[in-house]
């Protein structure tokens, strides 16, 4: 009886171990997630796709810095179990309305320290096309306050993926993509530090940045990201390159935490999106749909704008930011009352003007302008705590004139709050700065964080910085003002709760083709990567691809046809579009400079046609309230040709297609500048195949015909 008496028991506490298995499916029945507890109460989530492993299963928890730890001894308390659908209208966006439908399963674990209990919450909520599970510490007498020494999230990787990465860093995004096998990460990571851009905050020579796409060897499109960092640290990804498992790494701050918590709260969401069609993922609203809604009740005044800038000329250093000579300022005491021009200066009233015209006369929107306040010539060279005041001027650049005389014209100017990582002296001028922008009528802003983190120690993609950025764009919608943000942290989604967020850069943008030579299969990657989490501020639109021709000091070159930066603007999603280069090269080229007047900048509907990332991307999008549809094309270090289906055009409908395609002889090193146009009549029943130089594209205008297109003939593309 006791041997039966004890078998029984050991065979309670087996079911009780077993019991502790929950499984989840998405609402498709494709995904589906289970959880479980190994024999030490460690949590544990593997993820499978059609029955096939996408993750492994991998162990879930945190490290606390008191010592003790969230990372086993847990016991199942319950789980509850929910399925949600809605249909939400964003303010902005590639479409109209967005799909949000998932089931959730919310398990509460609980855990026994120093002889109290306390709970965590791991919630999951699977969608057709992936995954996002997050911590949540509900309000509880055992655990209000913790430090996290180390969150230890694991992504455990059946096989050895292909991987499109950049570095691990604290502080920068702003790297080529490298493509490898995720076993060869470590032999690449010296070559992806490109010599002079490696910075001090790389943690880790396995260390990856999220988003993180991978392709698996059966060609599974696998993203590994998260959703809605609100006070919290951004979260990196360390490779078990061994074992082929990903450990999440959060930006430390200056004393080495990684994050101040206080109970009730919770973690962002870590993300798994899982698709097997390269144009879904790009699709993909999961990133979105993970955060909560719009949080401004007025939004009228956010709006998508199209953009020139009094900018390329300093990146190329034609122009500078700064009104003086450098080498005549003693740059630890800059007094400004006996500054002299020196004759370099951008952001002067006769260049403003310049390009207010010509913006205007093209139909832009707004003018930026960098380098029009004091402070350039005290932040160059040094690093201080205290430099911007974001309201005094050069004496040049008269703010009241040049404002009315941009309204005069119908078009505003963009404001640019360069905060050289000094964030406590924005938040001290925050206020009055937004204050002069609302009594100029600047309505956006562009905010920039090159340097270091002031106070010294912080990262730019810690928990303190995320909550100025955070801060930063409360504030302005209290003002209603739109923020760019350049140099912040990559972005989560937050654009859709606060949708005055209109751009982030957070990526190695157009600037890069000035000094750092990007190459062509950058732009076929970020829309899988950096664009997950929302949109970027690229800056596309460079028409004179060799820099020499107007600085001889500067031998760089635009890896990039044309055509390529007119794809561009269809294929690197943003409501906020820079037209980037100098009016003098648009003027150059006004029959090419058509596209970049005509397409739009916000949509009711996306199309992807075709995509591979690292390859190619083919878009065709619609023009919010209106029948044009837009289609661009890029591809990368390889020549190819593309075909085109019009499929997507309303059935019965005649449109004009005016069709903008590398030249044949066009290449990105030998002959970026070339290209041809053409136009004819297409319908939903066409379809064309259209060549792309190496570095390449092509981009296409779909307008209804009309009675005055009566005479054009059918679309017939050159060979």
């Amino acid at each position: 009886m006791r041997k039966i008496f004890f078998a029984a028991l050991t065979l309670m506490s087996s079911v009780c171990y077993m019991s502790a298995a929950e499984t989840l499916n998405s609402p498709n029945g494709k995904l589906a997630v289970t959880f479980d507890l190994t024999v030490d109460g460690t949590p544990t989530y593997a993820l499978t796709f059609d029955g096939k492993d996408v993750v492994k299963p991998s162990r879930l928890g945190l490290e606390l810095k008191s010592g003790d730890s969230m990372l086993k001894g847990f016991k199942l308390v319950n789980t509850t179990r929910d399925s949600f659908d809605e249909t939400w209208t964003p303010v902005w966006g590639e479409t109209k309305t967005i799909r949000n439908h998932y089931n959730e399963m919310a398990v509460r674990l609980s855990q026994m320290a120093n002889g109290k209990q306390r709970d965590m919450i791991v919630r999951f909520r699977l969608y057709d096309d992936g995954l996002g599970f997050r911590y949540e510490w509900p309000k509880q007498e055992n655990l209000t306050y913790f430090v996290i020494k180390e969150e230890r999230t694991e992504f455990a990787m059946p096989a050895d993926n292909t991987a499109y990465w950049i570095p691990g860093d604290y502080d920068t995004q702003e790297y080529d993509y490298t493509v490898c096998k995720l076993s060869e990460i470590r032999e690449q990571l010296p070559a992806a530090l490109n010599p002079g851009n490696a910075s001090t905050s790389v943690f880790s020579p396995t260390g990856v940045q999220t988003a993180l796409q991978m392709k698996t060897p059966e060609g599974l499109y696998v993203n590994i990201h998260e959703a809605a960092c609100v006070n919290y640290s951004t979260m990196h990804l360390e490779l078990d390159d061994k074992n082929l498992v990903f450990k999440s790494w959060l930006t430390p701050d200056t004393r080495g935490d990684k994050g101040h918590m206080m109970a009730p709260c919770m973690s962002p969401w870590r993300t798994v999106q899982v698709l097997d069609n390269a144009c879904d993922v790009l699709a993909s609203k999961l990133i979105l749909n993970l955060n909560e809604p719009c949080k401004i009740e007025d939004t009228s005044w956010i709006h998508p704008t199209k953009y020139m800038g009094v900018w390329w000329e300093m990146i190329t250093g034609k122009g500078t930011w700064s009104y003086t000579d450098l080498s005549a300022v003693n740059l630890d005491s800059v007094d400004y009352k006996t500054l002299k021009p020196s004759g370099k200066h951008s952001a002067n009233n006769e260049n403003v003007k310049r390009y207010i015209d010509f913006a205007a006369e093209h139909g832009f929107d707004q003018l930026l302008v960098e380098g029009w306040n004091i402070g350039w010539e005290d932040w160059i060279g040094n690093e201080k705590d205290y430099v911007f005041d974001f309201q005094t001027p050069y004496p040049d650049f008269d703010i009241k004139m040049l404002n009315e005389y941009a309204h005069s014209k119908g078009i505003k100017l963009m404001m640019h709050h360069e905060t050289s990582g000094s964030l406590r002296n924005y938040e001290r001028h925050m206020e009055a700065a937004y204050d002069l922008m609302n009594q100029y009528g600047y309505d956006a802003v562009k905010s920039g964080y090159v340097g270091n983190i002031l106070p010294r120690g912080e990262r730019h993609y810690g928990q303190w910085a995320n909550n100025h950025y955070l801060y930063a764009l409360k504030k302005a919608a209290e003002h209603k003002i739109m923020v760019n943000a350049h140099e912040a942290t990559r972005p989560t989604g937050l654009c859709r709760t606060y949708p005055n967020l209109v751009g982030n850069e957070s990526a190695r943008g157009t600037e890069y083709q000035a000094f750092g030579g990007t190459k062509p299969h950058h732009v076929t990657i970020l829309p899988f990567t950096r664009l997950q989490g929302g949109p970027m501020d690229f800056t596309p639109g460079i028409f004179c691809m060799d820099i020499s021709s107007f600085n001889p000091d500067n031998k760089s070159k635009v890896n990039s046809t044309l055509c390529n930066q007119l794809a561009l603007y269809v294929t690197m999603y943003s409501p906020l579009q820079m037209a980037a280069d100098m009016p003098e090269h648009y003027e150059r080229y006004m029959d090419a400079f058509q596209f970049i007047k005509d397409v739009a900048v916000d949509w009711d509907d996306s199309k992807y046609l075709a995509a591979e990332p690292g390859e190619y991307i083919v878009a065709a999008r619609k023009e919010k309230g209106a029948e044009n549809w837009f289609v661009g094309g890029v591809t990368n270090e390889d020549a190819r040709e593309m075909p085109v289906s019009f499929s997507f055009l309303n059935k019965g409908q005649k449109y004009v297609a005016t069709v903008y395609a590398d030249a044949p002889n066009a290449d990105y090193q030998t002959n970026p500048e070339k290209y041809v146009i053409t136009k004819g009549i297409v319908t939903s029943k066409d379809a064309v195949k259209i060549k792309m130089a190496r570095g390449g594209g092509f981009a296409i205008s779909l307008i209804p015909a009309t009675d005055a297109d009566k005479d054009l003939k059918k679309l017939k593309l050159k060979k």
